[in-house]
């Protein structure tokens, strides 16, 4: 049985276009995932289906009531026999990550609630079996995070993607960044690929994907080094070209840069 994602939101149309298309439209017609969306509005019983009202002590904005929340998700619920994994997104949401994902794609059945407005009213979050939040920034309305968070999952559920390695090798699978990646041309207006890439020795090309990935990860997302699984040599180097780096900032010089010129002429090994 697919994997049911679930949203329940005040504009349940946002999804369609986004989900239908590529990979997630791909993935949903192959039956690897299934994915609704609920009007919150169906739970309300005023004829002007009132989802919102000031708060409490004054204050900026509106916040959606509690009682539509509770009656939709309680409803919903009972819909699939399947658990729902209630998911809300808030500022003190956990930090979503790549290994959040990872866990999430376990799950048989997810429930999105998205919020709009100023935010909700508090008493829903006991609703919650989990909370996230994508960043340090604001956003109008929740659908957006559900959408990331969806795609984020379902590309990892086995036959969303059609190479059943892509996932694997991507930024934060493995700890680090991406190795860079080039197409034909070899050489594009003087600016040729690595040379090993075009050698033909698999295990030559693996080690300089592994070297690259530990140098992009050094030089841009050093904070993912600590628990990045690296050898002893491997975390050495990577902290020598990290302080490297930081002696030289704003630029790559010195060990850095020369690393960095060796790995686009694909000499870099070992």
């Amino acid at each position: 049985m697919p994997m049911l994602v679930e949203a329940l939101s005040v504009f349940p149309g946002v999804f369609d276009a986004y989900l239908s298309a590529s990979i997630m439209g791909r993935a949903q017609a192959a039956g690897v995932f299934e994915f609704r969306a609920h009007d919150l509005r169906d739970w309300t019983h005023d004829r002007h289906r009132t989802v919102d009202d000031a708060p409490f002590g004054g204050g900026a904005g509106m916040l959606m009531k509690p009682a539509p929340i509770f009656e939709a998700v309680r409803a919903i619920k009972g819909l699939d026999p399947r658990p729902a994994r209630v998911v809300f997104f808030t500022p003190v949401g956990a930090p979503f990550t790549q290994r959040v994902a990872e866990r999430l794609s376990g799950e048989e059945r997810l429930l999105f609630v998205c919020g709009r407005y100023e935010g909700m009213d508090e008493r829903v979050y006991e609703l919650a079996d989990e909370c996230l939040s994508l960043g340090d920034y604001v956003l109008t309305g929740g659908e957006l995070a559900a959408m990331v968070v969806t795609d984020a999952v379902a590309r990892l559920l086995p036959g969303a993607l059609g190479d059943e390695m892509s996932p694997k090798d991507e930024s934060f699978s493995t700890g680090l960044l991406e190795y860079a990646q080039y197409t034909r041309p070899a050489d594009y207006d003087g600016r040729p690929v690595p040379e090993v890439l075009l050698s033909g020795d698999h295990g030559a090309v693996d080690a300089w994907r592994r070297r690259n990935a530990i140098e992009r990860t050094a030089r841009w997302r050093p904070d993912l080094l600590a628990s990045a699984p690296l050898t002893i040599e491997e975390r050495a180097w990577a902290e020598g070209l990290v302080a490297c780096a930081a002696a030289e900032a704003p630029g790559p010089s010195g060990e850095l840069a020369a690393w960095t010129d060796a790995t686009e002429r694909g000499e870099a090994h070992g």
